[in-house]
């Protein structure tokens, strides 16, 4: 039980355990079926033909949907939620408690109750597909690993310079030619001269496969938010329709990392083509969520192009800088027009004058507060804690190459989700342009989402990160037995003396995010 991660709100125990011998039969009630069904095939359980099994899933509408109660007593195990979702995450915290594979073994479950609910609505990580495409079943495996760690959201980056992944049969050059790119930088994208492999890379998902990554999702209560950026991060759709762009210019899929300076072009007709792409998505996601990018538009071009000038006037907009608010929150309406909420990172030039907008604040814990002073319903991303495609030592020669930064365990269990008030919750995010691999996204990933899935999830006061180290050792072997590559734990420095390095580190990469 000590090994529990996320840590429950409160933990009972009683004298005296239950022994059962796996696999375990699961019953549940009408409302938990899909739970039952979901637990059965996690080795170690079945589903139970009668009533009075081991296990028994329930619903009990006097909780919080996503809240549960778990007890282990000699009439085995009881698990009630506020609703499905609830039940689910009682699911999880039972595998935690029961050896991996206990098929055909007798396991001991000390008696107790756990009274367990979430600290925020909002529990994500940002997997970045489009700096290198992960294949579907990656997807399907990393929602797994959220869910065992209680989180909610996938947040997809699917669109930016250097490859377009969603399939939108309307305009099929955006995958034909936008998810291709001819080759990858090699080394760092500060290293001179740059140097190119040579190898096209690329990749998309059908529409066939997003239902699927949808669908599975669902049935772990994770909602899938999919990311199509804009008007910056575009030069693989510009390369697909140079129409798109500023310049008309044709353009190849971008091969370096950074910030592209071929930005949309901001006329009717380019907004046109992204709401019939958007159209297209919120077909394929039907989740209340549409992230809608928004950071990092350079508008040099824009600054340069007669046209964009008179377009200004037009518009009474006051300089270049303001386009990239105005963009986004023409689109951010049309997705309102539809009954979605419009997400965008939060920068200074994208504070939206959309009521229904959720901002991302992104450059640490001041942007948070500006976008809650903006009006803005907040999801926190704060790179100094929350960026996992950062260092996690200072010792980058024994590292993998990273973008820069540096983000330990304890950073991010230390993170202070609390500010601001009234936050929807938090996400991680993982941009991969230094992970080709799906190995290279768990070992970035494990174990700080470990650290982050506890500071989401458990109400403070928390335990220390001295406990949740603790509990850790035993969590990733469980991992290990999954198959999950992590960092091992005894690579995991003591807590951080030295100063974090300053953002223009990655400002200059341009990375972060997009």
């Amino acid at each position: 039980m000590t090994s529990l991660i996320p840590h429950p709100a409160a933990v009972r125990r009683h004298p005296g355990t239950l022994r059962v011998t796996g696999p375990v039969p699961v019953a549940a009630g009408p409302e938990a079926e899909g739970v039952a069904d979901w637990l059965a095939q996690v080795p170690g359980f079945t589903r139970a033909v009668v009533p009075d099994a081991p296990v028994r899933l329930a619903l009990d509408d006097r909780l919080a949907p996503e809240a549960y109660r778990l007890t282990v007593d000699e009439r085995g195990v009881e698990i009630t939620g506020g609703a499905p979702a609830g039940v689910f995450y009682g699911a999880q915290t039972l595998r935690q408690l029961m050896p991996d594979g206990a098929s055909g073994q007798t396991v001991s479950l000390p008696y107790l109750e756990v009274a367990d609910a979430p600290r925020f609505g909002w529990r994500g990580a940002m997997l970045d597909v489009a700096r290198h495409f992960m294949p579907k079943e990656f997807v399907l495996r990393f929602i797994d690993l959220l869910a065992l760690h209680k989180l909610n959201v996938l947040h997809l980056h699917l669109t930016d310079d250097q490859g377009w992944r969603l399939e939108i049969p309307r305009y099929p050059r955006l995958t034909e030619i936008g998810a291709w790119r001819a080759a990858t930088l090699i080394g760092h994208a500060r290293q001179a001269p740059r140097r190119y492999d040579g190898v096209r890379h690329g990749g998309y998902y059908t529409q066939q496969d997003i239902r699927e990554i949808v669908t599975y999702a669902a049935t772990r209560f994770v909602t899938v938010v999919p990311e199509i950026e804009g008007p910056g991060h575009s030069q693989a759709a510009i390369a697909a329709y140079p129409q798109l762009g500023n310049t008309r210019r044709q353009l190849d899929v971008w091969t370096d990392w950074g910030i592209s300076e071929h930005v949309l072009d901001i006329s009717e007709t380019t907004l046109g083509f992204y709401r019939d792409v958007l159209d297209e998505v919120m077909a394929l996601f039907p989740g209340n969520y549409l992230h809608l990018g928004g950071d990092e538009c350079p508008t040099g071009q824009w600054r340069a192009n007669p046209a964009v000038t008179a377009r200004l006037a037009e518009l009474g907009l006051p300089d270049e800088r303001a386009l990239l608010g105005w963009h986004v929150g023409q689109l951010a309406r049309h997705v309102t027009a539809r009954g979605r909420r419009p997400v965008f990172w939060y920068d200074t030039d994208t504070a939206l004058r959309v009521p229904n907008a959720i901002a991302m604040p992104w450059r640490g814990d001041g942007a948070a507060r500006a976008a809650h002073q903006d009006g803005h319903d907040v999801v926190l991303a704060s790179h100094e804690h929350l960026y996992l495609d950062y260092y996690q030592s200072q010792d980058r020669d024994t590292e993998p190459l990273a973008i820069g930064g540096y983000t330990p365990l304890e950073r991010v269990y230390e993170f202070d989700a609390d500010q601001p008030a009234g936050a929807l919750g938090a996400q991680c995010q993982l941009w991969t342009e230094y992970m080709p691999r799906p190995q290279d996204v768990e070992r970035m990933t494990f174990p700080r989402l470990c650290a982050f899935s506890e500071t989401v999830w458990s109400t403070p006061p928390r335990h220390s990160y001295a406990s949740f180290h603790g509990r850790l050792k035993s969590h990733l072997a469980r991992l290990a037995a999954a198959g999950v590559t992590y960092r091992p734990l005894d690579a995991v420095p003591a807590p951080r003396t030295a100063p974090q390095p300053p953002l223009k580190e990655v400002a200059t990469d341009a990375h972060s995010p997009g």
